[in-house]
């Protein structure tokens, strides 16, 4: 279909075989993931150490731990950040071009969070205020790295593989999640051997070392160093040619910068641009055409994201409640808290090499053979299936010996998250809109699902707690307990699954045919 309508430049792009430069643009685009993963999966390893540093109460049976409500800013502030991240840096990356925007987010990234792990004060209120100021201003950062890293690899990559290299740049990850916790075992085992500390129990005061702060601050600041060391490449990726061609409406130099990258020659064609530009009806994202064209779409991704990330994050801010009621973490009061984090990371850094990380490069290797449809399907209906498979004999589960079975179901729940949409979520929006408006709808999009995130992480975190009132964590109110709440997440997959029949299949398809900038170009001349 009108293949002599699209520019050369963008079909030079469409059937490139794969090169080095693609494989260049995914790690420059996946070290923002690296970072973002590392930072939001740290967090959780940290916390325990924080109450216990800052909230330790005389006399107490328990270690210290952080009050609901500054867990839940610590923990949910960086998603704050990075939903009005993605809004703002979506539309300033259509606005403005991708390439100008995407060194700003990288350094955002990069100094706040050295910054958080510089957080000062006298007392526990202003660390945790300074804290959860940096965290905001990452967020804001990693925000603008989802819609800006999608579409810059989208509109690198070939169609015949464009699926696997936006998803690889999603699939760095789960190498940002193994770092943090290798990092966290590396740290802590260090401190471990050469400050000796007895557990809580045998003397509460002397299990928390006073090298203690300096860990969580390590740990938090290290997650930097990946995305700093590719800024200069960052800045030194041509613009991408179908933003140059289409919105900035530059043939020349969107021709010249992919004859450098493609080394072959190609025609600049100024007057198809300008052809295009005459005859394509430039809708604006608020208009009856847009709604017409892509409204269906749009209510398709923000739909399926919201709901994935609900079950998404809920499962994985609990990961270390569910292990330590499964028994793979011992009672906190048995361990000090350098142990304790040590504990907790390698239960969390086994999960994400047995199930997160696989599940990420599957679909890498499937997203172009079986299409983007079919694994988002998949993934929402084993979700749900592991989900109830979880909850209603939760009882079973919860016996000594039966939590080898627990964990493993827990763990293929994840597996077809990755292996399903949490990868296909991030990778259709940015394919099936319009150049110009491309980087803000991925924005809203993922800015979606954060939201689903913020509902997951902190609704979940009341939802979990147990009915009996004497049961619960100190401070939160009884919720509906763990077995209901993992039945709530079963309902919501599943409603995932029914929205993904809004979303349509890109596979093998060129963006311009998918958002359906050829065909105004065509029922123009038709016309004519």
């Amino acid at each position: 279909m009108g293949r002599d309508n699209n520019l050369q430049v963008l079909n030079a792009l469409d059937v490139a075989k794969t090169q080095w430069y693609h494989f260049t643009a995914i790690i420059i685009a996946g070290m923002g993931f690296f970072t973002d993963a590392y930072d939001l999966f740290c967090i959780s390893l940290v916390t325990k150490m924080l109450g216990r540093i800052y909230y330790h109460i005389e006399g107490s049976s328990k270690p210290g731990s952080l009050p609901p409500n500054v867990s839940a800013a610590v923990n949910g502030v960086a998603f704050c950040g990075t939903l009005a991240g993605q809004l703002f840096f979506g539309w300033l990356g259509d606005k403005m071009g991708r390439k100008r925007v995407y060194g700003m987010t990288l350094m955002l990234m990069c100094i706040c969070s050295i910054a958080s792990g510089l957080s000062f004060g006298h007392d526990a209120k202003a660390v945790m205020a300074t804290l959860c100021f940096f965290r905001f201003w990452l967020g804001f950062g990693i925000g603008g790295d989802y819609p800006l890293s999608a579409t810059i690899m989208s509109e690198y990559a070939n169609k015949k593989t464009r699926g696997a290299f936006i998803a690889a740049v999603f699939a760095m990850q789960g190498f940002g999640i193994l770092a943090g916790g290798i990092f966290a075992i590396i740290v802590s085992a260090a401190f471990d051997a050469r400050f000796k500390a007895p557990p809580y129990e045998v003397d509460p005061i002397a299990s928390t070392i006073p090298q203690a702060d300096y860990i969580w601050r390590i740990i938090l600041m290290f997650g930097s160093l990946p995305a700093l060391l590719t800024y200069y490449w960052r800045m030194k990726m041509p613009e991408t040619a179908r933003y140059t061609a289409l919105v900035a409406k530059n043939a020349k130099k969107a021709a010249s910068d992919m004859s450098k990258v493609l080394q072959v020659d190609i025609e600049a064609e100024q007057e198809k641009v300008e052809q295009i530009e005459e005859s394509v009806n430039s809708f604006s994202l608020f208009s009856k055409e847009f709604l017409r064209r892509h409204g269906l779409h749009l209510l398709g991704t923000t739909s399926t994201w919201f709901l994935l990330d609900i079950a998404f994050y809920s499962q994985n801010l609990f990961q270390k409640d569910i292990f330590s009621a499964v028994g793979w973490i011992p009672p906190a009061q048995t361990m000090n808290a350098v142990e304790e984090v040590y504990k907790i990371a390698r239960a969390q850094t086994l999960i994400a090499l047995c199930s997160t990380v696989p599940g990420y490069w599957f679909t890498v290797a499937l997203i172009d053979v079986i299409g983007r449809f079919a694994i988002q399907l998949l993934g929402f209906a084993m979700m749900t299936v592991f989900m109830f498979a979880l909850a209603i004999p939760y009882k079973h589960w919860t016996h000594k010996d039966n939590r080898i079975g627990f964990v493993v179901l827990y763990s293929l729940t994840f597996f077809f998250s990755n292996f399903g949409p949490n990868a296909t979520t991030f990778v259709v929006p940015a394919e099936i809109f319009p150049a110009r408006l491309r980087s803000t709808c991925h924005g809203i999009s993922a800015a979606s699902g954060k939201l689903g995130a913020i509902v997951g992480a902190f609704g979940f975190l009341y939802l979990a707690q147990n009915q009996d009132k004497s049961k619960t964590d100190a401070g939160y109110p009884p919720g509906i307990g763990v077995r209901n709440a993992l039945i709530v997440l079963g309902v919501v997959n599943f409603l995932g699954a029914l929205f993904t029949f809004l979303v349509p299949e890109s596979k093998g398809k060129s963006l311009e045919e998918m958002s359906g900038e050829n065909d105004e170009q065509q029922n123009e001349e038709a016309a004519a």
